[in-house]
């Protein structure tokens, strides 16, 4: 089926979508700013660029949208119909590519917490948030010993 939009009218909405400043990491941010957490956002000298850097915990924080990075078995992540090969080797290069950052990150001695999107939903984002402290902490300890 061919696109609804024009060429024009895909760019602008294309053009509209954020990396930074989403509105699942403003959520994140929010709780953890409300919960006594401090951070720095896309730390240029921390591999990947993480969305929320936490240097006392030695913790990298990514807030993934479930589309951009695939993320499997979840309702937000559907195939596009359209252009297929062209979405499926940019979701592949994504997965890839975090997979890698994820990887120098934990050899340089950070850890990494990732949060999807469909986990910040109104009901699930205090449980989620929840653990991401649990874990939080337990790295702090981790530091401390």
């Amino acid at each position: 089926m061919p696109d609804v939009l024009t060429p024009q009218q895909r760019h602008r909405c294309m053009s509209h979508i954020r990396s930074k400043a989403t509105k699942p990491e403003m959520a994140v941010r929010r709780w953890l700013w409300a919960h006594g957490y401090r951070y720095r956002l896309n730390v240029k000298s921390v591999p990947g660029k993480p969305d929320i850097v936490m240097r006392k915990y030695r913790t990298a924080i990514f807030v993934n949208g479930c589309f951009w990075h695939g993320h499997e078995r979840c309702k937000l992540f559907v195939l596009p119909k359209t252009n297929t090969e062209f979405w499926q080797a940019k979701i592949e290069q994504n997965r890839t590519r975090d997979t890698r950052i994820y990887d120098e990150l934990m050899l340089a001695g950070w850890q990494v917490i990732v949060i999807w999107q469909c986990n910040l939903t109104k009901q699930k984002l205090d449980p989620t948030m929840q653990q991401v402290a649990v874990t939080l902490n337990q790295n702090l300890l981790k530091i401390i010993k």
